[in-house]
């Protein structure tokens, strides 16, 4: 799949189309206006359809027709394609790029190269046991459409470019470390909440289900049923069992 920006990476498709360049024919193209517009949510929703690889391409930095999108989307796509390693799916199923409205060739070139890359690389059911993508994609998912999360992510070139509300310099390092520590608990926490979606479980179950610790789950545990997401919902022999509210 390619989600391709209107001004330019669209018009260089056109043009490849025009000139005849020759590239693989299985690319489904989704045309935004800006690359700025496409959202981690919506590369994750392309994997969990089973969309083996998929494309951003934009216009090259300096060139959007909106002045600063594809910076946004370069950010939220590395943040991404480093987030997929944690999901366990091959970070070079996302592929980030620039294209020109005259680069009709260097599209057909991309397209090609990177056809050739994911049919060498396989199903991306070979990246996750088939019982387990889904889960991991979907509780991916729900952690780049949480408030939160898009509000990091969305201030990161804000913050290193301009600093933080005290006019300090944010270091990219110390930023990428809080960044990815925040979506890590996110998600260890919907894969929590994945595995008591349709069923109690203890603690011992709910580790084995979302390949966690169970001091890790009992955290998260603890955090959840504050929040009244959570539940205990009876004891089998000395086990707590816990649920997800309103299952």
């Amino acid at each position: 799949m390619g989600f391709l920006c209107n001004w330019c990476s669209y018009a260089g498709a056109d043009l490849a189309g025009v000139s005849r360049f020759q590239y693989p024919t299985n690319i489904r193209v989704i045309r935004v206006m800006c690359s700025g517009r496409v959202d981690p949510t919506h590369v994750l929703e392309a994997f969990i359809r089973g969309i083996d690889g998929v494309m951003v391409l934009g216009c090259h930095p300096g060139d959007c027709h909106y002045i600063l999108g594809n910076y946004y989307t370069e950010g939220r796509m590395k943040t991404l394609q480093r987030f997929l390693e944690i999901v366990g799916v091959k970070p070079e199923r996302l592929l980030l790029d620039w294209v020109s409205a005259s680069e009709g060739e260097r599209f057909a070139t991309l397209v090609s190269d990177f056809t050739d890359k994911i049919t060498k690389i396989g199903s991306l059911r070979n990246d996750v046991p088939n019982n387990e993508l889904q889960k991991r994609l979907l509780a991916a998912r729900d952690v780049f459409s949480q408030h939160r999360t898009r509000w990091l992510i969305n201030r990161e070139r804000e913050l290193l470019v301009e600093g933080d509300v005290f006019g300090e310099p944010v270091d990219q390092e110390e930023f990428n470390k809080v960044k990815f520590e925040a979506l890590v608990k996110e998600y260890e926490k919907n894969r929590v909440l994945f595995s008591i979606r349709d069923k109690a479980l203890s603690v011992g179950e709910i580790a084995q289900s979302a390949a966690l610790t169970p001091r890790e789950v009992l955290r998260h545990l603890i955090l959840l049923e504050q929040n009244g997401l959570v539940t205990v919902s009876g004891i089998d022999g000395v086990k707590p069992m816990y649920k997800k509210m309103g299952v």
